[in-house]
């Protein structure tokens, strides 16, 4: 199992601060903080104005509550905090698929541009990588073309945003000889998971490689180990699996899964 770090390989320049990468889920958690701060001013106001003991010890539990549902709540709305990069995950995905000497990434689901940005760092200097995502705020606030190649400039990475959708690709077939998805398949629905690794499978070059990085999450619904569920995912799309690890997650119990696919001929 690979530890987690803080380093990483820095072929272009890095610097330590001016990255922003936005607050994921934002509305859904502001709403639990919400609820959470007016639930325990509620609570309050019942404890100090109420005389009747079971008003009281009710109001002090739901204090409590909210008191901790405001801490975890908030803790997640800032992890990773939106300035950085948490380049470890980023870095063993990087070495399983060997990004030496690739002129050419496509990074499926690039967000604000954090995978682009860690990976980008062991690519060459002359190389381009394609950030595809549906730039939707709904999800990530701040989220945009113009974050996503500023946070590139910023690395020192040629980015060039592309609009899409993971399971409509416009890019051509067997074009792309390197292809990442980081942490952005299990947030489709179910029915949506075939089609985006079809769609992978198609514009994959023939000696190409998919680099997929997971957490220990499986899409809405389906109930399955997720190592083993990402695993036959993968294998039914047309690929045949390269390399597949655990990358152990700072403060967390399960690891992220790194997967390393090809594309099989008769995919």
């Amino acid at each position: 199992m690979t530890r987690p770090g803080d380093g990483g390989r820095r072929g272009r320049s890095d610097p330590t601060g001016g990255y922003y990468f936005g607050i994921y889920h934002w509305r859904r958690r502001l709403r639990a903080l919400s609820v959470a701060l007016v639930t325990g001013l509620v609570a309050v106001a019942l404890r100090s104005t109420s005389r009747r003991p079971a008003v009281r010890c009710l109001s002090a539990l739901a204090a409590v509550w909210a008191v901790s549902r405001f801490y975890r709540v908030g803790k997640r709305l800032s992890s990773p905090p939106p300035w950085v990069v948490e380049r470890y995950k980023y870095d063993a995905l990087a070495e399983a698929l060997d990004l030496s000497g690739t002129e050419r990434l496509l990074d499926v689901g690039c967000g604000t541009g954090r995978s682009t940005v860690a990976l980008g760092s062991h690519l060459p200097p002359s190389a381009t990588v394609l950030a595809l995502d549906v730039f939707d705020d709904r999800v990530i606030l701040g989220n945009g073309p113009a974050l996503a190649r500023r946070n590139g400039r910023l690395a020192g990475v040629d980015v060039v945003p592309v609009r899409g959708d993971a399971s409509r690709l416009p890019i051509a077939t067997g074009s792309q000889e390197r292809i990442t998805a980081c942490r952005v398949l299990h947030d489709l629905p179910a029915e949506r998971v075939a089609p985006a690794l079809s769609e992978l499978h198609r514009v994959c070059a023939p000696e190409g490689r998919v680099g997929i990085l997971e957490l220990p999450l499986t899409p809405d619904g389906v109930e399955d180990d997720p190592e083993h569920y990402w695993r036959e995912r993968v294998l039914g799309a047309g690929f045949s699996i390269e390399r597949l690890e655990r990358v152990e997650r700072s403060g967390e119990r399960e690891p992220y899964i790194v997967l390393v696919a090809e594309p099989t001929l008769d995919g």
